[in-house]
C-alpha cells in the first residue's frame, strides 16, 4: 500500500478537550449555585412555614387560653364578684400561657368583660357583655324550698272558673307540683320532683337563702325591741287599748307592743307582740279594702320627727302583726320622699297578716318582711295569712320570706275567698296554704314583682346573694384586638 494512500488519524485541535471540560465544570458550578439558591429558598421557605405554622398554633392556643379567661370572669360575675384578675403584663398562668380580665358592673346587671389570653407571645381578646340573673327567692312569683327535705311534699295549685288560683311569674318547689282544675301558672315550674299538670323542669333544685348568715340580730339598723326596753311608755291609743309606745322621733315608733285590746292574739304566742301601726296618725278604716283610706304608718325623717327612718333594716326580736280590730289596709310611707319607701322588716318569731297593705307608689315602694327561725321557739319563723277570726286580708304588696313556712289562718273563711299578692310569696321550707273548704276555695293570686329580681330597686338586708344560684346570660361575644401592654 502506498504509504501516501494510507488513511490518516483523524486531527484533534488543540485544546477542544480542555475546553469541554472547562464548560462541564462552569455548568455544574452554575447547577450547584442554582441548587444551593434553590435550597435555601426552599429552606427559608420552610423555616417560614414552620414559624408561620409555630404562630398560627400558638394564636389557636392564646385564643383557648383567652376563652378559660372569659370562663373564669362568667363564674366571678356568677358568684357576685367583680374584681379584675392578671394583668395585660402579668398574665394569671394557664395552659403554657395565661390570661387576664376586667369585669364592668354597669348597674343595671349587666357586665362588661374584656378577657385577653396570651401564649408564647401571640395575644388574643374577647369582649363579652354578660348579664347576671339569681335564682331563688326573689326570682320567682312563689317559692317553697322544702329545706326539710320532705318527698311527699306537693306544692298544689287549684280551684274552678273565677276562684281557681292565678300564679303569673315562676313557680318553684323542692319537692313537687300539682296544678289541678282551672289553675294557672303563667311562667317557669322548676320542681325538684315532679310537675303534674303542667310542663317545667323536674329534678332541679335551687338554693335556699344564707338565712342565718344575714345575723340580721347585729347588722340591723333598728333593733325595735331594744329600743322599746330603753324608751317606752304604757299609753292608750285610739288604735285600740293600751300598748307600749315610744316617741314619734323614734324610728320603732310604728310599733305599738302587747295591745290591751288583742289579748287574745298576744296570748297565742310565746314572745312579745308587735303591731305595725303608728299612734300618731289617725285611724282610718278603708272599709272599701282598696287603698284609697288606708292607715298611714309614717317613717321618721323627711318632714317628720327624728332621722331618715326609710332605707333600713328594722329587727324585730319577738311576733310581728298586721292585725287591727278598727282597720281593714295600711299603708307604709314618709311625707317628702320622692324615691319612695324601701325598708326590710325582719322577724325572729312569725308575722301575721290579717289586714291588707298596700304602695303609695306601686313604681318606688317596696316593703320586706322576712320571717326567722328563733332556735329557742318551735314555731317561729313562720308567715301566717288571714285573720284568725275573719279571714280579712285580700292583698298584699310586699316581698314575703319565710324562713320556715307559709300558713293560712282562716283563709276558708267566706271574707277570704280572694287573696291577692303582688309581690313574692317564698318559704325556705313548704308554702302550706290549704284554701279549699267544703263547695269552694279560696283564690289565690300572686303578681310577680321583678324589681328586686331586675335590679330596679334594692332592698336593705334582703339574704346574702351568695346563698342562692345565680345564672349568667351571655348578652353579646366578639374577638376585639387586644389592648397594648402598658
Amino acid at each position: 500500500m502506498n504509504h501516501e494512500d494510507s488513511i490518516a488519524p483523524p486531527r484533534i485541535a488543540r485544546g477542544t478537550a480542555g475546553a469541554r471540560r472547562g464548560s462541564a465544570m462552569l455548568l455544574a458550578v452554575i447547577s450547584v449555585v442554582i441548587l444551593a439558591a434553590l435550597a435555601g429558598a426552599v429552606l427559608k421557605l420552610s423555616v417560614a412555614s414552620q414559624l408561620e405554622v409555630k404562630s398560627s398554633r400558638s394564636s389557636v392556643r392564646a385564643l383557648y387560653n383567652c376563652e378559660a379567661g372569659v370562663s373564669h370572669a362568667l363564674g366571678s360575675v356568677a358568684n357576685g364578684l367583680t374584681d379584675p384578675v392578671g394583668t395585660l403584663a402579668a398574665p394569671t398562668p394557664f395552659g403554657g400561657g395565661g390570661y387576664s380580665f376586667t369585669i364592668t358592673d354597669n348597674g343595671d346587671d349587666t357586665f362588661d368583660l374584656l378577657a385577653v389570653g396570651v401564649f408564647d407571645g401571640e395575644r388574643r381578646a374577647i369582649e363579652v357583655v354578660a348579664r347576671s340573673a339569681q335564682d331563688g327567692p326573689f326570682a320567682n312569683a312563689l317559692f317553697a324550698g322544702n329545706e326539710d327535705g320532705d318527698p311527699n311534699y306537693d306544692l298544689t295549685f287549684g280551684g274552678l272558673g273565677v276562684q281557681a288560683d292565678d300564679i303569673n311569674g315562676g313557680v318553684y318547689s323542692g319537692g313537687n307540683i300539682d296544678v289541678n282544675g282551672d289553675a294557672d301558672v303563667a311562667g317557669p315550674m322548676i320542681a325538684a320532683g315532679t310537675i303534674q299538670g303542667g310542663a317545667g323542669e323536674e329534678g332541679e333544685k335551687q338554693a335556699i337563702p344564707d338565712i342565718a348568715g344575714m345575723d340580721y340580730a347585729n347588722t340591723c339598723d333598728v333593733d325595735v325591741l331594744q329600743e322599746f326596753i330603753d324608751n317606752s311608755e304604757w299609753k292608750s291609743d285610739s288604735f285600740g287599748g293600751s300598748a307600749y309606745q315610744v316617741p314619734e322621733s323614734n324610728p320603732a315608733h310604728i310599733f305599738r307592743v302587747n295591745p290591751s285590746d288583742r289579748g287574745t292574739e298576744n296570748a297565742s304566742t310565746a314572745k312579745h307582740d308587735f303591731f305595725l301601726e303608728d299612734p300618731y296618725e289617725s285611724v282610718k278604716a278603708d272599709s272599701s279594702e282598696d287603698g284609697s283610706n288606708a292607715s298611714q304608718v309614717t317613717l321618721t325623717g323627711g318632714g317628720e320627727p327624728g332621722p331618715d327612718g326609710n332605707g333600713l333594716v328594722y329587727f324585730v326580736d319577738g311576733n310581728l302583726w298586721l292585725h287591727n280590730k278598727n282597720v281593714y289596709s295600711f299603708m307604709v310611707s314618709q311625707k317628702d320622699s320622692s324615691s319612695g319607701v324601701q325598708v326590710t322588716f325582719v322577724v325572729r318569731g312569725n308575722i301575721y297578716f290579717s289586714d291588707n297593705l298596700f304602695y303609695d307608689d306601686s313604681k318606688q315602694d317596696a316593703l320586706a318582711f322576712i320571717a326567722v327561725e328563733d332556735p329557742a321557739v318551735a314555731d317561729s319563723g313562720n308567715i301566717y295569712l288571714g285573720d284568725p277570726t275573719f279571714g280579712t286580708v285580700k292583698e298584699m304588696n310586699a316581698f314575703l320570706y319565710a324562713e320556715n313556712n307559709f300558713y293560712d289562718n282562716n283563709l276558708d273563711a267566706a271574707g277570704s275567698k280572694k287573696v291577692t299578692i303582688n309581690g313574692t310569696m317564698s318559704a325556705g321550707n313548704q308554702v302550706q296554704i290549704e284554701r279549699d273548704f267544703l263547695s269552694h276555695h279560696s283564690k289565690l293570686t300572686v303578681n310577680f314583682d321583678q324589681r328586686v329580681w331586675d335590679g330596679t330597686i334594692v332592698l336593705p338586708g334582703l339574704p346574702d346573694a351568695s346563698g342562692a344560684d345565680r345564672s349568667v346570660d351571655v348578652l353579646s361575644w366578639r374577638e376585639v384586638p387586644p389592648p397594648p401592654v402598658p
